[in-house]
């Protein structure tokens, strides 16, 4: 039979309405926290309230017989995405994968791991979680009840972890692959990769949007290991913080850190100090004081993101290992 697209249309929106989902192909301009969109068959992505909770992106993978779920969150988004992934399947939670150590994407382990399920990562999440805690666990016990609540003294570990890249999951009806492209955002960036559909998942390693904390980065060497995760067949992009989108997404995020790299360095060249490139009013507000490109990216965050990019040219490493750690 057929029937008018106008009206299909509406009868997808009407149904999505329904079970609280929405479809990533429907338009939608707007940020949408604690909604899933369907991107595929199978494969919903859930929006997390970073605003208001500090929640992270979950995506939801349905295999044969179990679920696999990217990002633990935090303890609380932990529960919310649980609780959401009841709504798409009946199958039972087998793996949750940590793309990186931070609180926001990490911290939620022990909710999944009671629940039966198998936290998953690269070895470098482990390494990171080694290096920075207990000292993160403790602070973030200090200023947020979903982590003080759980009575641990530090952060859970993902409890499997692979060295060589990618690692297959497969189960004879979808493939899902695990890569490690190298230090970006963290030294154990994870994305998740399913070939048949071209979906990226892709942690903070790619965000949509001025989310991106430079804390513990190699800032030049991000613009690589996106450009490597480029070189999959991607049709859609689903980060770590923002909505879904394309290809666009890698590009703009290259784009931003080549831009800062190359904005910063001029000025350097030209011989300016760092306090020449960052202020503060006094109240303490920073200002950068470099001039970027317009785009999605650049935001608050890009005081703190001049600073280690400044450092990290004129030290001539990382970021993440002046900062330190263990």
């Amino acid at each position: 039979m057929f029937v008018n697209p106008r009206k299909r249309y509406a009868l997808l929106l009407g149904f999505g309405v329904l079970l609280g989902i929405s479809f990533y192909r429907l338009p939608f301009a707007e940020a949408q926290p604690g909604t899933l969109k369907q991107i595929a068959s199978g494969v919903w992505f859930r929006e997390g309230d970073i605003k208001n909770q500090g929640h992270c992106n979950n995506i939801i993978i349905e295999m044969k017989d179990y679920l696999i779920v990217v990002d633990a969150n935090f303890p609380s988004g932990a529960k919310l995405a649980i609780s959401d992934a009841k709504k798409v399947s009946s199958k039972p939670i087998k793996y949750v994968f940590d793309t990186h150590h931070h609180g926001d994407h990490a911290y939620g382990n022990p909710i999944w791991t009671q629940l039966g399920a198998t936290t998953l990562a690269y070895v470098g999440v482990a390494e990171e979680m080694r290096r920075y805690e207990p000292a993160g666990w403790q602070s973030a016990s200090k200023s947020r009840k979903d982590v003080a609540e759980l009575n641990l003294p530090t952060a859970e570990p993902p409890k499997q972890t692979f060295e060589k890249s990618p690692f297959l999951l497969t189960d004879g009806t979808r493939k899902v692959e695990f890569h490690f492209f190298g230090w970006a955002h963290t030294r154990g960036d994870g994305f998740v990769y399913l070939p048949k559909e071209k979906i990226l998942c892709s942690g903070d390693a790619v965000v949509n949007g001025a989310y991106n904390f430079t804390g513990h980065a190699n800032l030049t060497n991000w613009p690589d290991v996106v450009a490597r995760a480029r070189k999959l067949a991607v049709l859609h992009v689903l980060p770590g913080h923002g909505m879904p989108g394309g290809p666009e997404l890698l590009e703009g995020q290259m784009k931003f850190f080549t831009d800062l790299r190359s904005a910063v360095n001029r000025q350097i060249v030209a011989g300016k100090r760092l306090e020449d490139l960052v202020a503060k009013d006094a109240s303490g507000k920073a200002s950068a004081k470099i001039t970027m490109p317009a785009s999605r990216w650049v935001g608050d965050p890009l005081p703190d993101q001049v600073t280690h990019m400044f450092q990290e040219i004129s030290q001539r490493k990382p970021y993440g290992e002046i900062a330190g750690g263990k």
